[in-house]
């Protein structure tokens, strides 16, 4: 064998960062109290997020550090090079965890030291949560949400407020939200409940859509699947719903009045129980277009891969 291969090969064995299954844990904790509305953030390097409400007027921030080392001494070692904040300034709080050093680490298992947050916090505190490589939940908060990851998927409970979630590696979930909504995703689907008293905008380059329930505008666009959506009420503004690989499947109030653009290049246009006076000229296999109850703002639905339903509830 070469003697530099044997040599490269002998420094990686003993390298003490080599096994993976080699951890040790630590936990950091600490309580704030606050006495009245506050914003919480946290930051953190391929770790998790969990926020969950309380009705305390207390925030409780957990630390939970996965160090990769075999012995204490070494752990320890590690946590030197460790920044970890956990702060309160009036009545807002900030926890964030970042690690400056390498140490010769593949990019892998970069940082040596993965710190996740677990976080309760009164529901009425807005959140502002970033991480470069975990999940992220949230529970049913009263305030504005706003959650980015570069390699996780983003789970939302029942929202008093609006939302703004971006992840380029999952899914993201929202059970419910009253205020204006935006995700993104490039690499999962998106599945909503429902979304009252604010637009939706939904995008993503790598799954399905599916909207059970929004009541004012829905602007939902993918790349890599199909779009579902339910629109209750009275369409209030334009709305436009798009796919590249899949097919677009939309439910309207029977009374609804709107007008109809819908076409696809990989399938037929249908509606079901929509009555519509069609536009001369623009109707088709693969194309309709027209007014229901009188016309009103626009919906408008585009497919290149697949089939496009209409029916009214």
């Amino acid at each position: 064998m070469n003697l530099l291969l044997r040599l490269s090969l002998g420094a990686l064995l003993a390298s003490p960062f080599l096994p993976a299954s080699a951890r040790i844990e630590r936990v950091v904790e600490k309580s704030f109290t606050v006495s009245a509305m506050g914003h919480l953030r946290i930051e953190t390097q391929r770790g998790e997020i969990r926020v969950t409400p309380s009705s305390e007027r207390v925030i409780r921030v957990t630390a939970r550090q996965s160090i990769r080392a075999s012995t204490e001494a070494g752990a320890d070692d590690l946590l030197k090079e460790l920044d970890l904040v956990i702060e309160q300034t009036g009545n807002d709080v900030r926890a964030a965890a970042k690690y400056e050093k390498s140490h010769g680490f593949f990019a892998g298992s970069w940082p040596p030291v993965k710190v996740d947050f677990i976080v309760t916090v009164p529901a009425d505190f807005t959140t502002d949560l970033r991480t470069s490589g975990g999940s992220i939940e949230v529970g049913d908060m009263m305030a504005k949400v706003e959650a980015r990851t570069s390699g996780g998927r983003i789970k939302l409970g029942t929202l008093g407020a609006g939302v703004e979630a971006r992840t380029s590696g999952g899914s993201i979930t929202l059970t419910e939200a009253h205020g204006a909504v935006k995700l993104e995703t490039s690499g999962g689907n998106i599945a909503v409940g429902r979304v009252a008293d604010g637009p939706a905008h939904l995008s993503t380059s790598g799954g399905g859509i599916r909207i059970d329930a929004v009541e004012n505008l829905v602007r939902a666009q993918t790349s890599g699947g199909s779009v579902d959506a339910g629109i209750t009420g009275a369409l209030r503004e334009d709305c436009t719903l798009s796919t590249s690989g899949g097919s677009v499947r939309v439910a309207v109030a029977k009374s609804a009045a709107f007008r109809l653009d819908a076409s696809t290049s990989g399938g037929n246009v249908n509606a079901d129980g929509v009555t519509l006076t069609l536009d001369g000229g623009h109707t088709g296999r693969a194309r309709l277009s027209g007014t229901a109850n009188g016309g009103g703002p626009l919906l408008k639905l585009r497919s290149s891969g697949g089939n496009i339903f209409v029916r009214a509830n």
